[in-house]
């Protein structure tokens, strides 16, 4: 089930274009990265799919009944507040949260530890798990986050990716996210490529790595052999630096043809399958 979906949407500063004719597609349960270096729009397109920006151009759809949960870069809660009060007061603003929801995403989302600690004293994973339960405390069906993970360490953002994708598959929730990381994208299930403001690929990631990223064969080669390698690999791809030989071969089977030819005359080699990078 389609839950949001854009068409033609644009956003103008003036004659700036930050967002540029982007269509959308969203199912329901679903996750969506958005990736991008910094200055793609990325920020820009979650405002306008929040609500929060009005589009120069085109429409935003949206099938929900309850507000969309959102995660900003900067976080919106209180450091003087402890994460228990934080929530709380949260939670008062909207309609029907249940009394036991606090406790609920407490255990959920691993906060037991710090409930009780004031906000600004947390560590930057600390907080994004807060931040995120917040954005969660209305039971939302779709949940946005821009650029949840940047600033924290590898560890860190192993843990918050792992929590998000629990999230997803546990509950069945949407989630649509911007990240500069590629390799947090691997998993997701569609992700679209945006690049001053336009969408440049889209797909999952092993429809984008076999579209636009090649593997390479890295063959380090004994001193004299390298012409009688060379010889080999006449009808294949490659380049060499220094004492290896780079090639880029079509699929697994050729990779392990070109070993098999060349192995004589190999001191090492290493595989490097297409990555989003």
């Amino acid at each position: 089930m389609l839950l949001l979906s854009t068409m033609h949407l644009t956003k103008a500063y003036k004659q700036h274009v930050v967002v540029n004719d982007i269509n959308l597609k969203i199912k329901t349960g679903s996750m969506t990265a958005v990736l991008g270096p910094n200055g793609a729009g990325k920020s820009t397109l979650i405002k306008l799919l929040i609500g929060q920006l009005t589009p120069s151009a085109g429409t935003v759809e949206m099938t929900h009944t309850r507000q969309p949960g959102v995660v900003f870069q900067s976080s919106v809660l209180d450091d003087a507040l402890t994460v228990e009060e934080n929530l709380r007061l949260r939670a008062q603003q909207y309609r029907h949260v249940p009394e036991q929801r606090v406790a609920e995403l407490r255990v959920q989302l691993g906060l037991t530890s710090f409930f009780h600690q004031r906000y600004g004293t947390l560590s930057g994973g600390q907080k994004r798990r807060v931040d995120i339960a917040r954005a969660l405390l209305n039971h939302p069906e779709i949940l946005f986050l821009d650029e949840p993970t940047t600033g924290l360490d590898i560890q860190t953002r192993t843990a918050i990716w792992q929590l998000l994708q629990d999230l997803q598959q546990r509950e069945r929730l949407t989630i649509v996210l911007t990240t500069h990381y590629l390799n947090e994208a691997d998993t997701a299930d569609n992700i679209y490529i945006l690049v001053k403001g336009c969408i440049c690929a889209n797909g999952t990631a092993a429809e984008i790595k076999r579209r636009y990223a090649r593997s390479q064969l890295v063959l380090t080669v004994e001193p004299d052999a390298q012409s009688a390698v060379l010889t080999i690999l006449a009808q294949t791809e490659f380049h060499v630096a220094g004492n290896q030989v780079i090639c880029l071969p079509t699929d697994m089977a050729s990779a392990l043809r070109i070993l098999t030819m060349c192995q004589s005359n190999l001191l090492d080699f290493e595989y490097r399958p297409g990555s989003l990078d």
